[in-house]
């Protein structure tokens, strides 16, 4: 897979050949778009991980074969491309370096963080921010057993679709879950209260009053479809405690 991350400053951009900016106002322009993806290419899947935790897993079938994935008689899913060099074949979509959250054509991923919660025989796909008392619920799915070799596939709830990151019509290897309805709305929807800092208060750290510039990737730079790279700035998710993810 294609992995990206976006680093330092303007003048990695001017080098790439685009135009020079500051990286705020590139913020403050919305430097990201999405774009509709086939969902039949992508498998949503939680991860075991011990005895009892979940990692959420995105794969895609860039190729017709060999697949990808294959569901299994016990209704867990088979990562088949364990089994062979899935160059060209698979892309893996394994933490925030890979998707992140996009709410009404804001990206959301400096502030809300993606994980997976059992709660008794149910998984859910949760956002979850220490802005808010609300917990966003993407997807679910039912557990038919714990087995360390087979996944769970996740259906998204209604509302909420994958995407893919688009620059300057450009496809990034970077997905969204996506939904069109604003952050406030659901997080009425769910329950919840957004937590504003009083006059006077720092703001908490790594909680930016800046809209946020994403592409939390671990490589050092995005390639667009001509293959061209493309370097931009990178603010990861911080918790309120200030540790990063």
């Amino acid at each position: 897979m294609q992995r990206t991350y976006l680093a330092l400053a303007g003048l990695a951009l001017a080098g790439a050949g685009l135009p020079m900016v500051q990286p705020r106002l590139a913020m403050a322009a919305g430097l990201f778009q999405s774009t509709e993806v086939d969902p039949q290419r992508f498998a949503v899947l939680a991860r075991p991980v011990g005895d009892n935790d979940w990692t959420l897993l995105v794969l895609e079938q860039l190729a017709a074969q060999p697949s990808c994935w294959q569901a299994r008689p016990d209704g867990l899913v088979d990562p088949t491309l364990n089994r062979f060099d899935y160059t060209g074949i698979c892309n893996r979509y394994l933490d925030s370096n890979g998707y992140s959250l996009r709410v009404a054509d804001q990206d959301m991923g400096t502030t809300y963080r993606l994980q997976v919660q059992q709660v008794g025989s149910r998984l859910e796909l949760q956002a979850v921010s220490p802005r808010s008392s609300a917990v966003l619920v993407l997807g679910r799915a039912e557990v038919p057993l714990r087995d360390r070799d087979g996944f769970v596939a996740l259906t998204l709830e209604p509302g909420w679709d994958l995407k893919r990151r688009t620059y300057e019509q450009r496809s990034l290897s970077h997905l969204y879950f996506a939904s069109p309805t604003p952050l406030e709305q659901l997080i009425a929807r769910a329950g919840g209260q957004t937590f504003r800092r009083s006059p006077g208060r720092a703001e908490l750290p790594g909680l930016a009053t800046t809209p946020p510039l994403l592409d939390q990737r671990d490589d050092s730079m995005i390639s667009d479809r001509s293959g061209r790279a493309i370097a931009l700035q990178v603010i990861p998710y911080t918790e309120a405690n200030g540790g990063g993810l």
